[in-house]
């Protein structure tokens, strides 16, 4: 059989090759990214709010709030939506709860509180969870009086005067139909792991964002901290419950439709990140899960759009970047038996592992754009490319299920409202699942063995590969590990 010994070194070796060359794709979407961030960083800025004294008559805007088993945080988030300044009377509040326990009580609460001050707010309620967050804000449309619908999480807390800053671009431009503000954090210093998921979202905010909006390249709606036009909502087709990312399905309707969408990057709202790695799992899954299905869903219909070669290429590289999840895994598997077979490569693939640095190098300049101390943050980002490395096994397998399109149950973030414990029960999964624990433990030892191997074969480049594994998925294990049986 010594022709398969030489096949199945060289079959592995071109698998190698079509994982590394697919990783330097997300890489090169990176640079160009950067690129693009250079030319339009300096453009001008959408013009603030007016102030609020100015005599003309404002439209009615609806502040919706979806909450789901939200206890910690319900009365928090009304607080800040009642707190919002905007016209004297053209402001509804609807509380969207799909709760199942005590979250509907507090909040009823509170809203008859406000509403025996005269303030317009309402609980809509419903018994069931029919179509998740996408079913609750469908079933609010009817009660929905707003020509603007301003959309908050529980976990937000929009500043004052978020209405004043966001509803005049829609004045200014009749086809304007989505605006975007940045989000904030409100618990970025509490650990290593709420720092890297900063980093993290200031990258996407502050540089692909802002790339997105200014170079039109299919921009996105992020599901909460933005306002949307009811006529572009409506004529996009409405919410719809077929993926698990409702956000991202809309946003690319209304794309398709021609509608605009503005980035409002000086505008913040603050929002809680998770604060334990199971959470984080659960949130990250369900987008990677939700980006993969709008894929499966749009990806025909964008490549077809009338919008720009760059535009519909952008939108399904990002679309799909969850992926590199599973070249990563690849990679992995495949670099031990081919250190174990010698098999040498040119020393010019180099040159595409040098063009995933972009990535790393946008999370740089998203700390330098948004903080005049922005030096000291970065002695996080190891911890972001760790994390990142060591919830592969989560992420690629959310990515699969996405390309089934099959319906999924819709698993809510937990917010613990600066509660030391998280909730637990009704709608959160916080266990971060003994299959892909043990799976993580597994590719933490098969990383430390390929360590061993390349040290004692004098293959030292791929020291770094390995050592980043064994530090990732050893990292992502042992903190389930300790998550799990605190909770037991």
């Amino acid at each position: 059989m010594g022709w398969l010994d030489d096949l199945l070194p060289a079959v592995v070796g071109w698998l190698y090759l079509a994982a590394l060359a697919g990783l330097a794709v997300y890489g090169l979407l990176g640079l160009y990214t950067l690129l693009l961030f250079w030319r339009h960083r300096a453009a001008l800025a959408p013009r603030p709010g007016d102030p609020p004294g100015r005599a003309m008559t404002w439209p009615m805007v609806t502040v919706q709030l979806p909450v789901y088993n939200e206890r910690y945080v319900v009365e928090r988030l009304i607080d800040a939506a009642v707190a919002l300044e905007y016209a004297p009377g053209r402001v509804q509040i609807l509380v969207l709860d799909d709760s199942a326990d005590c979250t509907t009580e507090l909040a009823a609460r509170l809203v008859g509180q406000y509403q025996a001050q005269g303030v317009n707010i309402q609980l809509l309620h419903r018994p069931g969870r029919v179509g998740y967050k996408a079913g609750a804000l469908a079933a609010a449309l009817p009660a929905t009086t707003g020509e603007f619908i301003a959309i908050f999480d529980a976990d937000f807390q929009p500043p004052p005067d978020f209405l004043w800053q966001t509803i005049p671009a829609f004045l200014a431009d009749r086809r304007l139909g989505v605006v975007q503000t940045r989000w904030g954090h409100l618990n970025d210093g509490e650990s290593a792991l709420t720092a890297a998921q900063a980093i993290a979202l200031d990258k996407h905010f502050a540089v692909e964002q802002l790339v997105r909006s200014r170079a039109r390249l299919f921009p996105k709606f992020n599901g909460t901290a933005g306002v949307w036009r009811r006529d572009c909502l409506e004529d996009a087709g409405g919410w719809q419950d077929d993926t698990v990312c409702e956000d991202l399905c809309l946003s690319t309707r209304a794309v398709l439709r021609g509608w605009e969408f503005q980035f409002l990057p000086q505008v913040v709202a603050p929002a809680e990140l998770p604060a334990s790695l199971g959470a984080y799992k659960q949130q990250q899954a369900r987008w990677a899960m939700g980006s993969t299905q709008c894929l499966v869903k749009f990806g025909r219909a964008i490549w077809r759009s009338p919008q720009s070669l760059a535009a519909r290429l952008y939108a399904l590289l990002t679309m799909s970047a969850y992926a590199t999840s599973l070249l990563l895994l690849l990679l992995l598997l495949l670099q031990l038996p081919l250190l174990y077979w010698q098999v040498r490569f040119s020393p010019w693939l180099v040159l595409l592992g040098l063009a995933g640095l972009a990535q790393p190098l946008l999370f740089v300049i998203g700390q330098q754009a948004l903080y005049p101390r922005w030096g000291g943050r970065l002695r996080y980002l190891p911890a972001v490319l760790l994390v990142a490395v060591g919830m592969s096994v989560t992420i690629g397998g959310a990515v699969l299920q996405g390309l089934g399109r099959r319906r999924v149950v819709f698993w809510r973030t937990p917010k613990r409202g600066g509660q030391a414990v998280a909730p637990a029960g009704g709608g959160y999964r916080l266990s971060p699942g003994r299959g892909a624990l043990l799976l993580e433990s597994v590719l933490a030892a098969y990383a430390a063995g390929g360590l061993l191997l390349a040290l004692s074969r004098g293959q030292y480049g791929s020291l770094f590969f390995f050592a980043t594994c064994l530090l990732g998925f050893g990292y992502v294990a042992g903190q389930g590990l300790r998550e799990w049986w605190a909770q037991r």
